[in-house]
């Protein structure tokens, strides 16, 4: 079975051939298998989110391809069009978006497109803000009248309601407070896992994609610097550092007590650091 997502040495440059002429994205290639749950870190700049907007077809290649379950999105037009339904993309404060007189028909506005029935729109609407934790009376008011957490939970159940096959989210807990962040996050890892949805998520919290994602790609300088698990990546923490990345804090920790001749592992979570630390104490 061919990968849910494959990127082949893909190249994007803006204002080809002008004097801003700028390479975002230079020979970067790499699959996602379906079900997966994939972070994209790099610092500001080094290509991340028009990486995203490659993969759901708002900006075409200048070389290469995006294979889409083995097809290019790029094939024909009506390919590239299924492809934005298949692959639903989350920009950063997504609540700006929004515009519809009701919740509801903010939500129900991407099914609409899809030409579904009455019925099946219903059925979406009703199971995204379910997933996102939007109540039956939030549904009937204006999404203008929320929270600004309630309105990216509204934002985001409009793409949900889709039922992408990949979600690609850019920065979706920037500017919540913790418990705003922890549940959305919550929400986005619980329609993978009842939809066996890939999900693709742009971060600057090391934190977050540490405990959450099965993968990490890293740009750099519009390269793909480093592609593996969290594990594999936080363990390079010295040149995650040296691109000007930040890394999860109890990393960061453990980086210094390495430095100081502490015979400890690289980790990346808390329960890995308590349990490095019984670990070292059982020894002495």
């Amino acid at each position: 079975m061919a990968p849910i997502i494959q990127v082949d040495n893909l190249t994007y440059i803006y204002s080809q051939g002008t004097p801003w002429e700028h390479t975002a994205l230079d020979g970067v290639s790499f699959s996602i298998e379906r079900g997966e749950f994939v972070g994209i870190i790099g610092h500001t700049g080094s290509g991340k989110s028009t990486l995203i907007q490659q993969l759901n077809g708002l900006l075409k290649p200048t070389s290469g391809h995006v294979l889409l379950d083995g097809t290019d999105i790029w094939a024909d037009k009506a390919t590239t069009r299924q492809a934005r339904f298949r692959v639903g993309l989350v920009f950063q404060y997504p609540e700006y978006q929004l515009f519809e007189e009701t919740v509801y028909k903010d939500i129900a506005f991407g099914p609409k497109n899809m030409h579904l029935s009455p019925e099946e729109i219903d059925r979406r609407v009703h199971e995204a803000a379910g997933f996102v934790g939007i109540t039956e009376e939030q549904l009937k008011v204006s999404p203008f009248d929320l929270s600004g957490g309630q309105k990216r939970r509204v934002a985001i159940a409009g793409v949900i309601a889709m039922e992408p096959e990949v979600l690609i989210l850019d920065e979706p807990a920037a500017g919540l407070d913790p418990e705003g962040r922890e549940e959305i996050l919550q929400n986005i890892d619980a329609y993978r896992r009842a939809k066996n949805a890939t999900v693709i998520m742009v971060s600057h919290s090391m934190n977050d994609v540490a405990r959450l994602t099965d993968r990490l790609l890293v740009l750099n300088g519009s390269h793909l610097a480093m592609d593996g698990t969290p594990r594999e990546v936080f363990a390079r923490a010295q040149e995650l550092l040296d691109m000007g990345l930040d890394i999860p804090e109890v990393t960061r920790v453990f980086l210094e007590l390495q430095k100081l001749g502490a015979d400890v592992p690289a980790v990346y979570t808390i329960r890995q650091a308590v349990d490095a630390l019984l670990k070292l104490k059982e020894g002495k």
